[in-house]
């Protein structure tokens, strides 16, 4: 088993550390994968993983891919659930300079 010591957090930790940062995501905002990472300090990837299998619980609809596009297996409900909260789209993409989150990223 690998060494999970202080300078390797934990796949739980880091886990709740992207739920963490996707609940602050603010109602009508839109965050990117990458952006998430950066803020936890993993990979896109890893963002992806934590919310596919456990992210039910928070706003997971409000991160999408750095072009503004939904994940396949969800892209529906996404869109459907980013339309109600008022997130302007451009066909099936969200307009990230409209309402990208964190602002800076």
């Amino acid at each position: 088993m690998p060494d999970t010591g202080p300078e390797s957090p934990s796949a739980a930790d880091v886990d709740e550390a992207v739920y963490d940062v996707v609940e602050s995501i603010p109602r009508g905002r839109v965050s990117t994968y990458g952006a998430i990472g950066r803020l936890v300090g993993v990979g896109p990837r890893r963002v992806a993983r934590a919310l596919s299998g456990g992210g039910a619980a928070v706003p997971w609809h409000r991160v999408v891919r750095a072009d503004g596009t939904a994940a396949e297996p969800v892209r529906v409900r996404q869109l459907e659930l980013l339309a109600g909260e008022g997130v302007p789209l451009r066909g099936a993409r969200v307009d990230l300079a409209a309402v990208g989150w964190p602002d800076d990223a």
